[in-house]
């Protein structure tokens, strides 16, 4: 449904958005890059309101999130939009194109959020939800206020302006962050934006909420270790154990060169490792993704697919007591 934004001001007879770094300045009848922000009238207006285009739930390390909330479940949502054009997108036909969807409300996603068996939340997931902000927000105050324990989750490129995040960060518990790159221009041609505003999204929101990385590593474009090292040294310098999750490539959308070779992967996450106390592999067959303790080596999360074994309950080791990263 059409529904009033947030975050605009008025130029003469067109309109600036700053709800993300694009800073659109949109004509009459017009719509920013994320195709779902328009200007009406002299205001600005949001045309994916409530339309939830994709919806599942779905294990909470498919996120992918593997050090929280481990071996549950989430209530995944996704509308249509995207404030990026990634050339490789897996979800293109919602973030690419006005995906059929149907409106549920915000207090109709929380009551269904609630009524889930091994639920703990809502994941805002698919395609980019920062640019479906005020339904989000609203859900999200929503189900913070009916049902505290619930948690919020987004799966977001991490494009976004400050003050909006820093609206949005109370509300949340969980962030996965894609960093595609950590060059600039990889990022303006192969996605359509800009590499520093996600990296200070990913510096603020590390210190209000949990926080994971991923990076899919495209065969001959951002899969070199000098890639891989300055990105594990990016994050490394925020917090060492922030798990970093290097996705494998494969042929989609517009993107056609072959897979990212496994033994690319394995290099990388061994330069990783070098930095990062928790590097995970997505998308490479018979692989042990489970997680150890950084200091002893002691199995703490047995992972096999998307299944997950715990052999810890709380922020400590049981064997060493080193202090993890992990909520439950």
């Amino acid at each position: 449904m059409i529904h009033d934004a947030l975050f605009y001001e008025n130029v003469n007879d067109k309109i600036h958005c700053f709800l993300c770094p694009h800073n659109c300045v949109i004509g009459h009848d017009s719509y920013g890059l994320c195709t779902v922000r328009g200007n009406k009238g002299g205001k600005l207006k949001t045309i994916n309101y409530g339309e939830v285009a994709s919806v599942n739930q779905d294990p909470i390390e498919k996120k992918p999130l593997y050090h929280f909330k481990p071996s549950s479940m989430v209530l995944s949502v996704g509308s249509f939009g995207c404030n990026f054009a990634c050339a490789f997108c897996q979800n293109y036909s919602i973030s690419q194109n006005k995906a059929k969807s149907e409106y549920v409300s915000p207090h109709k996603l929380v009551e269904i959020c609630s009524s889930l068996t091994n639920n703990v939340g809502i994941a805002f997931t698919y395609n980019e939800p920062t640019i479906w902000y005020e339904y989000v927000y609203e859900t999200s105050k929503i189900l913070k206020k009916e049902n505290p324990n619930k948690s919020i989750v987004l799966v977001t490129d991490g494009y976004i302006q400050k003050k909006p995040l820093e609206k949005l960060l109370p509300y949340v518990d969980a962030m996965n962050i894609d960093l595609k790159s950590f060059n600039d221009e990889y990022y303006k041609n192969i996605c359509r934006g800009r590499l520093q505003p996600v990296l200070e999204t990913i510096a603020l929101a590390s210190k209000h909420c949990h926080v994971e990385i991923t990076t899919l590593m495209v065969n001959g474009l951002n899969d070199s270790m000098d890639e891989i090292e300055k990105i594990s040294s990016f994050i490394a310098n925020i917090d060492k154990n922030i798990p970093l999750h290097l996705s494998r490539y494969f042929p989609t959308y517009k993107m056609k060169q072959p897979p990212t070779d496994i033994n690319v992967m394995l290099s990388a996450n061994k330069k990783a490792m070098e930095y990062l106390n928790h590097v995970y592999l997505g998308n490479v067959p018979n692989l042990d993704n489970s997680t150890y303790c950084p200091e002893c080596k002691e199995l703490l999360i047995e992972r096999s697919a998307m299944n997950s074994k715990l052999y810890v309950d709380n922020n400590s080791c049981p064997k060493c007591g080193f202090k993890l990263n992990i909520v439950f």
